[in-house]
């Protein structure tokens, strides 16, 4: 089984233009996740995808791969498509986001791993207990799963309802980074965007409404997902205080 770990890399950011390239402790952010993703033993390669030579000029100048894609992408989905058309030899493509720079390689692995326990696998992703300050916050994204670990839906607003709240009520967050077959996100691609999905404006709701099964593997990860100045400075304070 061959695994390419795959950071898309979008320069245009609504809340934070230039993203991948703000400096965190003194690197480019894209440098840290690239970084970060090096440590992951499973993955035989890791690589940038961009649709900006700026981004694609600053992972050649640290030495990381990079491949530049088009700007015309709607989304993230169609940009890791346009990667895995260009590896036919790889079977399995793990997407860590470009604004995480604290991921932790042992959760690359652990999705990779996921494909080589589970031969018939097509898309699986991550979840963590969500603080109760963001049971309203919409854009902590809930996920509920089935006894086996697969998720029975992603929602913005708070799942499940606690009408009858007991003690062993929990509620989990979504952790943004999917592993997919190559094949699969090939597939999943091409489909037509839905109706959950438009409306939640979560993707991976294309998934379950087209029949597919998400596996949801559970951490205890709690990273800083930099998407806005305040975030960018509180990571770079971080990094800083971890430095020294």
């Amino acid at each position: 089984m061959k695994v390419l770990c795959v950071i898309p890399a979008r320069y245009a950011s609504t809340r934070l233009p230039g993203k991948p390239l703000k400096l965190i402790a003194g690197k480019p952010m894209i440098q840290h996740v690239y970084e970060q993703a090096c440590k992951a033993t499973i993955p035989a390669d890791v690589i940038v995808a961009t649709d900006n030579d700026l981004v694609y000029q600053a992972v050649e100048s640290f030495n990381g791969k990079a491949i530049m894609t088009s700007a015309e992408h709607p989304s993230g989905t169609d940009r890791l498509a346009e990667v895995a058309l260009n590896y036919p030899d790889v079977d399995v493509i793990v997407n860590v986001q470009g604004d995480e720079p604290m991921i932790p390689p042992e959760i690359i692995d652990r999705l990779a791993k996921a494909f080589a326990d589970e031969k018939d696998l097509k898309m699986a992703t991550m979840k963590v207990l969500m603080d109760e300050e963001d049971y309203d916050n919409p854009a902590a994204v809930k996920v509920v799963t089935d006894h086996n670990g697969y998720a029975l839906y992603f929602s913005r607003s708070l799942i499940p309802y606690p009408r009858n709240k007991s003690d062993e009520y929990k509620v989990y967050k979504h952790v943004g980074i999917y592993a997919y077959s190559r094949d699969f996100i090939l597939q999943y691609a091409a489909w037509e965007t839905t109706a959950l999905e438009q409306a939640e404006s979560l993707e991976q709701l294309r998934v379950l409404e087209n029949g597919y099964k998400i596996k949801v593997l559970e951490s205890d990860f709690k990273g800083i997902g930099v998407d806005t100045p305040e975030d960018l400075e509180a990571v770079d304070a971080l990094f800083k205080k971890l430095k020294n």
